[in-house]
C-alpha cells in the first residue's frame, strides 16, 4: 500500500490530476467531445453508402401484355427501382428524364410478346448519365434483372458443366455500413484527438500557464504525458460511444476481443493526441491550429481507406498510405469487429502505431522547450 502511494506521490501524477481537473471543469470542452462525434458517426454512417436505392423509373409500355407486366414486376420487386410513372409517349418520357423527374426510362415495343415467342425482343432504356457512378450501377442492375427474367422465360436449359456457389465471408449481406463504420470511427477519433490536443496546447500558451509548466523541474516527457493521459481518458468515452452507435444504430457485429479493441483504440488515441500536441507546438494561435489540422487531417483521411478502399488507389498512393497511422487503425478495427482476429494477425499494424507514437513524441519533446522562442 505504501509502495502504491509512493508511486503516485510525485510531480508527474500531480500534473496528471491537474489536467484531469481542468478538463472536468471545462463543460464546453466535454460537450464538444460528445455531441459532434455522435452526429458525425450517424451522418457519415448513413451518407457514405455506395448502394443505389429508390431510382425513379418511368415506363412507356406499348405492348400491354402479360410478358411486359412480368418484366416490370421483376424490375420493381425490390427497392432499387421505384415505378414513378407510366407514360403514353416517348416524348414525355424523354422530357421527364431530361428534367430530372426520372432516373431511368424504359420503352417496351408493341410487338414485344411476338418477338419473345420467335427469337428476341429489344427494349429501349434511357439512363440519366449526369452522375456517372449511379448510371453505371443502374445499368448493371438492369442487366442483372433482365438476365434473371430471361432465365425464367427459358423453356429449356442446357446444364452447365461448371456450377458456381458464392460464399461471402464476414459480411454475408454485403452491408455497406459494416465497411464504412469502422472507417468513420477512425476518422472521427482522428479529428477529435488531433484538434482537441492541439487546441489545449495553444490555449495553455494564451492563458500563460505553459510558461509556468516549463519552469517546473519536470522533464519534457512528463509534461507531455501529463497532457496526453487525461485527454486520452476522456476520449476513451468517444471510443465507447462510437462502438455503441455502430452496434445499436447500424448493427455492425463485434466478433473479436473487446479488451484488445479498447487497448488498441487507446494506443491510437495516444497517436492522435501526440500528433495534435506536435501541431500545437508548431502553431501560435487557435486559428492556425484549425488550418494546420485541416491541412494534415484531409490527406490522412483520404489515403486511409476510411472512405474509398486502398486497393482502388493508384500504386503510389497505396505505398504512401503505409505511412498513415489511420490506415493501420482502420485495418485493426475492421479485423477485430468483422473478422474477430487477434494480435497474431494484427501485430504488424500495432507495431506501426507504436512507431508513429514514438516518432511524434520524440519530435514533440524536442520542440516543446523551444516553442516559445
Amino acid at each position: 500500500m505504501k509502495f502504491i502511494l509512493r508511486l503516485f506521490d510525485n510531480l508527474f501524477w500531480t500534473l496528471v490530476i491537474k489536467g484531469l481537473n481542468q478538463l472536468r471543469r471545462n463543460k464546453q470542452f466535454i460537450v464538444i467531445l460528445t455531441i459532434p462525434p455522435t452526429l458525425q458517426l450517424i451522418l457519415y454512417g448513413f451518407a457514405l453508402n455506395p448502394d443505389i436505392r429508390n431510382l425513379k423509373l418511368g415506363v412507356v409500355d406499348y405492348a400491354q401484355v402479360q410478358e411486359s407486366r412480368e418484366l416490370l414486376a421483376a424490375m420493381t420487386s425490390n427497392n432499387i427501382f421505384i415505378l414513378e410513372s407510366i407514360l403514353t409517349s416517348e416524348k414525355n418520357l424523354s422530357r421527364q428524364v431530361e428534367e430530372g423527374a426520372l432516373d431511368i426510362g424504359i420503352i417496351i415495343p408493341p410487338d414485344f410478346s411476338r418477338k419473345l415467342a420467335t427469337k428476341s425482343a429489344t427494349i429501349q432504356v434511357f439512363i440519366d448519365g449526369v452522375n456517372a457512378n449511379t448510371a453505371g450501377i443502374a445499368n448493371n442492375y438492369i442487366n442483372q434483372m433482365v438476365q434473371a427474367y430471361n432465365n425464367r422465360l427459358a423453356s429449356t436449359q442446357i446444364s452447365s458443366p461448371v456450377l458456381l456457389q458464392f460464399v461471402f465471408l464476414y459480411n454475408p449481406g454485403l452491408t455497406s455500413s459494416w465497411f464504412f463504420l469502422p472507417g468513420v470511427m477512425g476518422l472521427v477519433l482522428t479529428l477529435i484527438a488531433t484538434l482537441a490536443s492541439a487546441v489545449l496546447v495553444v490555449r495553455e500558451k494564451d492563458i500563460g500557464t505553459l510558461e509556468q509548466l516549463l519552469m517546473t523541474p519536470s522533464a519534457n516527457w512528463e509534461i507531455l504525458l501529463s497532457k496526453m493521459l487525461p485527454l486520452g481518458i476522456l476520449l476513451s468515452g468517444d471510443v465507447l460511444l462510437a462502438l455503441t452507435l455502430a452496434r445499436l444504430v447500424f448493427g455492425v457485429p463485434f466478433r473479436g476481443n473487446f479488451f484488445l479493441f479498447f487497448a488498441l483504440s487507446g494506443l491510437y488515441l495516444l497517436v492522435g493526441i501526440s500528433l495534435g500536441i506536435l501541431l500545437g507546438t508548431i502553431s501560435r494561435s487557435q486559428q492556425q491550429v484549425v488550418l494546420m489540422s485541416f491541412f494534415i487531417n484531409v490527406p490522412i483521411i483520404q489515403t486511409s481507406g476510411a472512405i474509398a478502399p486502398v486497393e482502388a488507389m493508384p500504386p503510389f498512393f497505396q505505398i504512401l498510405s503505409l505511412f498513415n497511422p489511420l490506415r493501420h487503425y482502420i485495418t485493426i478495427v475492421r479485423g477485430i469487429l468483422l473478422k474477430g482476429v487477434g494480435l497474431d494477425v494484427l501485430w504488424i499494424h500495432v507495431l506501426a502505431l507504436i512507431g508513429f507514437l514514438l516518432v511524434f513524441l520524440l519530435i514533440g519533446i524536442r520542440r516543446f522547450r523551444n516553442q516559445l522562442i
